[in-house]
């Protein structure tokens, strides 16, 4: 039976007498980092997104789909037209059935008169399309992880000193070069940030408990907070 040498017991307690101390490998950190800066602007260092939420496969199907879902129970189905028996007019007929030379009409409310009613008009009514869980999730993947790839997701830190003034965050995007707008997602709700962006066009501030593929596509860059990452990985507390 072959024996197996174990060499790095032997060579770890031979350090062991001599007094020497065994150091461990160092893991690298996981994750996928971003850069950080604080609310004046400033670079604050960088941020370890999991991989999991950021570094999945794009499933651009999927992520359509979710697109298409969304739009559709944003409409409202609110048109109304009135059919025959809706309409004023009289129920009386219109003319003798038979000796005119004319085709035979019952009443003026008929759709074909000017006035009449509607031939399948529309009407109002509901329209809710629905997506399983585990399919929101990972389109909400998919949409992270497509601006990740086009390394259009930054960290934001310092948050809590927002002062709820306009002019702070205009600087904020300008010195990250996000001319189109953006959405900074906090772990909770923020009411000075909301104030404070409510005049930017094309800026939104969502909570991550609420955000969801359509929001994250549609804005182009995404400012994230540790505390969001974690939310939205499934480590933080769920608001």
């Amino acid at each position: 039976m072959a024996v197996k040498k174990v060499t790095s017991n032997k060579k770890t307690a031979s350090q062991a007498k001599r007094g020497e101390q065994v150091t461990k490998p160092t893991r690298k950190a996981s994750g996928l980092p971003v850069p950080v800066f604080s609310l004046t602007g400033r670079a604050a260092g960088t941020m370890n997104l999991p991989k999991e939420t950021f570094g999945a496969k794009v499933n651009k199907k999927l992520l359509a789909q979710a697109v298409r879902v969304y739009m559709a129970n944003q409409k409202k189905f609110t048109a109304s037209t009135k059919t025959r028996g809706e309409v004023r007019g009289s129920t009386a007929k219109v003319f003798r059935q038979k000796g005119t030379g004319r085709a035979r009409h019952g009443a003026i409310r008929a759709p074909i008169f000017v006035g009449g009613g509607i031939v399948f008009g529309p009407k109002p009514r509901k329209v809710k399309l629905n997506l399983p869980k585990k399919m929101r999730r990972a389109a909400l993947v998919s949409a992270l992880s497509s601006k990740m790839n086009d390394k259009n997701v930054m960290g934001l830190s310092g948050l809590e000193k927002a002062s709820g003034k306009t002019k702070e965050f205009s600087r904020l995007l300008k010195k990250v070069n996000s001319p189109k707008g953006a959405l900074i997602v906090t772990g909770e709700k923020n009411d000075k940030v909301v104030r404070a962006v409510n005049n930017i066009p094309g800026v939104d501030v969502l909570p991550a408990s609420l955000i969801n593929a359509y929001e994250v596509v549609k804005h182009n860059m995404l400012l994230i907070t540790k505390e969001a990452a974690d939310v939205l990985s499934g480590k933080g507390k769920k608001v």
